[in-house]
């Protein structure tokens, strides 16, 4: 079986973690936190970074740092990992839902002032499976409204908007290092800003919120903390990260090369404005191919392929069925959403992905493909 996606573990990884337990130091201190944070916001071109546990951790930490709370609303892309409507609703805050564009898959910008109230505290945008949004559109939009812009920027180590990178885009920004990301840790998250005060509030909620003296706690905190060992993962891959993103951009440039001629596949965006670092290789599955998703994604399957399908927009999720006021309202027409869902899925999509193992995967989409005209 070719997996989907599995983390590329072959820089200093080993000989770090080591270190972290040769030397004791395995919780939440030691020096490879602190290093981690310092080069991981340098290479975002940010000021501030604060380690944490998970990327839904680090979009929590965010919401919060910037005192998001009860009665308020952050407005989100429906087409997301559960992940982001989450964080919004730990807050007490409510996820207001706008529905993507086929040009991106992104947040459509186009629909954002038309869900802005006076409860609006930010915008949230996903930079999805690796692609940025268009920040120049979107800070119109925040200017006008005097609205700060969150970042998730979770799927997205190293992809650029106009030549900065994301996490240098909004005003504050979330990474994930989930075991399938571009950079990996196990788990953990990043929060970086070029606020102060913010990256100072998310630093101690991260922490329980510790003060002076130590046991005097003036805010609610969370246990959210990275620890050593992960941290030492996560700057041996961040030595490698150009590596890293380089691998990912030209697998995917293999596969729209093999896959150009394939009638009814559409390969993933890239703006001229862009660069997709392409977290995964998604391809959508339209009528002219001859058969559904289903049918290909079991295919591929039989053949030893694994994929996995597009999210679930946050206006289909039973989770969010009741009477919560922080709940989003479900239901509603979010078409581009939908038929993402409906048409997309993952190709495997692992940094040291080989050109044969493309080939394979190809092969047998054009197989299935040739088959069907027949």
């Amino acid at each position: 079986m070719i997996p989907v996606c599995e983390p590329t573990l072959r820089g200093n990884e080993l000989k770090y973690v080591i270190e972290c337990v040769k030397s004791g130091w395995i919780s939440s201190s030691g020096r490879f936190i602190k290093e981690f944070e310092e080069k991981f916001s340098s290479y975002c071109k940010v000021p501030y970074g604060i380690s944490c546990s998970n990327g839904t951790a680090a979009l929590h930490l965010a919401i919060e740092s910037m005192g998001i709370g009860h009665g308020d609303e952050v407005i989100i892309p429906t087409f997301t990992m559960i992940a982001s409507c989450n964080a919004v609703i730990y807050s007490g805050a409510k996820p207001v839902l706008v529905d993507s564009e086929f040009g991106t898959w992104n947040i459509d910008i186009g629909k954002i002032e038309e869900k802005i109230t006076k409860k609006t505290k930010a915008i949230m945008v996903v930079h999805t499976y690796g692609h940025p949004v268009d920040m120049d559109k979107l800070k119109k939009i925040s200017s006008k409204y005097d609205l700060p812009i969150i970042e998730d920027a979770a799927e997205a180590h190293g992809a650029e908007y106009k030549g900065k990178k994301t996490g240098s885009l909004g005003d504050i920004a979330c990474f994930s290092f989930y075991g399938n990301k571009i950079l990996v840790s196990g788990e953990g998250g990043m929060v970086v800003t070029s606020n102060k005060k913010w990256a100072e509030n998310a630093r101690k909620l991260r922490n329980h919120y510790f003060g002076e003296p130590r046991f005097l706690h003036q805010k609610i905190g969370y246990n959210y903390r990275m620890t050593n060992i992960q941290a030492a993962i996560g700057l041996a891959q961040l030595e490698r990260v150009e590596e890293l993103v380089s691998a990912r951009r030209k697998n995917a440039q293999i596969y729209n090369r093999m896959l150009r001629n394939t009638k009814g596949i559409t390969a993933p965006p890239e703006a001229e404005w862009a660069k997709n670092v392409y977290w995964m290789y998604g391809i959508l599955v339209q009528r002219e191919f001859g058969l559904g998703k289903k049918e290909l994604v079991a295919h591929l399957e039989k053949s030893g392929v694994e994929t996995r399908n597009f999210f679930i927009g946050m206006h289909k999720q039973p989770a969010y069925k009741g009477a919560d006021k922080r709940f989003p309202n479900i239901g509603g027409k979010y078409p581009c959403s939908d038929e993402l869902e409906e048409k997309g899925f993952y190709l495997p999509s692992s940094s040291h992905l080989t050109k044969e193992q493309i080939r394979f995967i190809v092969d047998c989409i054009k197989l299935k493909s040739v088959k069907n005209e027949k």
